[in-house]
């Protein structure tokens, strides 16, 4: 062993009896991400994952920018290697960290001792290390309190493992322990940024788009594709249902009472995203809403929309304003994709003059005016199906 990724376990590490199932879940998702990387070993000892190269094959700088992105790990840091001897730890941290070290100024070493066997105590193993790096850079001095570089020893059970500063991970929970969710997908912001924020609490995906050409187009589609494979790099595999709600769309425009016609088009599409998510296996939806974001988005309005679900909508965006998402989206990279100018349809027909706070009574009054449910069984029944991951192709 020569050169290992080391993904430092954060909420994992707090669940008791149920631990080792988080892990396996996390590990797995690991082994996914990397299957086209080269070969790796994945085991997870001490509140640790480590991912080690099988043969010099293997991508390392691939492994570790996909490593960056799995949930589950509130850091990570490429580490070298060194036999469980003195010697041996202060030859590799002059080695390993060699680049670094001739740049710097100042550094300190710091150290953890998981072996307690090992006959040197932390500090002692610390203090021996800064020696000699100061013997064989003699540029540098230390100061313990703001270092250009901090030397990590971690001394575990086979190995003593020599890095730099562990970089932040992505955080969260393992995608799949926490059930199966189906989210209304849109090109715009709010949604995938809703996407991603489910997905980091382990929550597997399941995208339903919906269409409505020709006033949207398969550009808007592929817009739509593109930044599912995005969240896809933390989320993992998502499929994606696309439903074409023209006719619908139509129906509503032509004959429902225009000011609430969105809040009415929110409820067919909360009706058919059940219907799909039950039939995946999906226990909630999960919208991209910020509270008070757009006349669909008030405390009424959403009120109006719930009424048609018999499952748990999540809004995870619910109390957060634009820039906050903003932030997010450009964090995960599909702000560039979500402001190109396509056509989505939730932003086709939209009234002039829409109603803020509807009542219940009065969405279904208006909603009377039309046979919804034969329409949006007809857009039911001829759905289209992909499969998205950042790391394969598209399957159709």
């Amino acid at each position: 062993m020569r050169e290992v990724i080391l993904l430092k376990l954060g909420e994992i590490a707090l669940k008791g009896l149920n631990r080792r199932s988080f892990e396996e879940i996390m590990m797995k998702n690991i082994r996914r991400r990397l299957s086209s990387a080269g070969e790796f070993s994945v085991t997870a000892k001490q509140s640790t994952i480590y991912v080690e190269p099988l043969d010099d094959s293997a991508d390392m700088d691939l492994a570790e920018e996909r490593c960056a992105k799995v949930f589950g790990a509130v850091g990570y840091t490429r580490a070298g290697a060194a036999e469980k001897e003195l010697a041996k730890i202060q030859e590799k941290a002059a080695e390993y960290l060699r680049d670094e070290l001739e740049l710097a100024e100042t550094f300190k070493v710091e150290c953890k001792r998981s072996d307690k066997k090992f006959p040197l105590k932390s500090p002692e193993i610390a203090t021996e290390a800064g020696a000699y790096l100061l013997e064989k850079y003699p540029h540098l001095r230390v100061d313990v309190h703001n270092p250009d570089v901090t030397v990590w020893v971690e001394v575990r059970e086979e190995f003593a493992f020599i890095h730099s500063d562990a970089k932040p991970g992505a955080g969260g929970l393992p995608v799949g322990c926490g059930g199966k969710a189906a989210v209304l997908i849109s090109g715009g912001l709010d949604s995938p940024v809703a996407a991603w924020s489910m997905a980091k609490r382990g929550v597997e995906l399941t995208a339903i788009h919906f269409s409505s050409p020709p006033y949207t187009s398969e550009l808007a589609h592929d817009k739509v594709v593109r930044l599912l494979r995005r969240v896809s790099e933390y989320a993992g595999r998502i499929k994606l249902i696309t439903v074409e709600l023209t006719h619908l769309q139509q129906e509503i425009r032509d004959h429902c009472p225009e000011e609430l016609g969105t809040v009415i088009l929110r409820r067919y599409m909360l009706r058919a995203a059940q219907a799909l998510a039950e039939d995946e296996g999906c226990l909630a939806l999960i919208t991209g809403e910020s509270l008070g974001q757009v006349a669909s988005q008030t405390i009424q309005a959403i009120a109006c929309t719930d009424a048609v679900v018999g499952m748990p909508v999540f809004r995870p965006l619910i109390g957060s304003d634009k820039a906050e998402i903003v932030k997010i989206a450009r964090k995960i990279d599909t702000y560039d994709i979500s402001i190109e100018p396509y056509e989505d349809c939730c932003t086709i027909f939209t009234p002039k003059h829409p109603r803020t706070k509807p009542s219940l009574e009065m969405v279904e009054r208006g909603e009377g005016a039309i046979e919804g449910g034969a329409l949006l069984n007809e857009a039911l029944e001829n759905v289209e199906t992909i499969h998205i991951n950042a790391y394969e192709d598209t399957e159709r």
